[in-house]
């Protein structure tokens, strides 16, 4: 039975390799798979899926009138897709997670979306709240924090070797910009 599942962490917690893994699993099987991520992170070029250890696959890339449960719709019939997969899945809308879910109910095809759940400010995306709404299983990928080796569960924003923790939701970056953080660290990254 399809099921919409929801896999989420910090930066840096191994997301991207993950899709990447699962891509190649189905696809080492002789099995499609639909490939999306969000237009918003481009920095590896638009519709690009890239892990910080350099793996990377182009994808469909998902802008905000994108109708995802429409695109698969239509390219099911002739491609056959086993599983659809989302990287960057924290800025879908609420609208594209029930088409996510529609896929899933409807055409019943497994969807597997990944992301982070909550932003440098610790609030949720909204991609990321519906998604923990709407997904049958949701999945916590683990990594350790940047400065004392627990569990990280939210995400320091720095610039300039300094702490931010007021500005646009949005900023894309990578290693230079995030550090996954536990909550001590997180509130005093000067205590490492």
């Amino acid at each position: 039975m399809a099921q919409l599942f929801f896999h989420y962490g910090v930066m840096n917690s191994g997301k991207t390799i993950e899709i990447l893994k699962v891509a190649h699993n189905y696809e080492a099987q002789g099995r499609k798979v639909a490939l999306m991520t969000s237009s918003v992170d481009d920095r590896s070029g638009r519709g690009v899926i890239a892990s910080r250890i350099g793996l990377s696959r182009q994808a469909v890339a998902i802008d905000e009138d994108f109708d995802l449960f429409q695109y698969i719709e239509q390219h099911d019939r002739k491609s056959d897709f086993a599983c659809v997969l989302v990287d960057e899945a924290q800025f879908l809308n609420k609208a594209q997670v029930i088409q996510c879910a529609r896929i899933v109910d409807e055409l019943h095809i497994p969807v597997m979306t990944f992301g982070l759940k909550n932003d440098f400010q610790n609030h949720l995306f909204l991609g990321s709240q519906y998604l923990l709404l709407y997904a049958d299983k949701s999945e916590e990928i683990k990594t350790i924090c940047h400065y004392c080796g627990h569990k990280a569960i939210m995400n320091l924003r720095i610039q300039n070797g300094k702490p931010i923790y007021e500005g646009k939701q949005v900023q894309i970056g990578g290693n230079e910009s995030y550090y996954p953080v536990c909550r001590y660290h997180y509130f005093h990254p000067q205590n490492h």
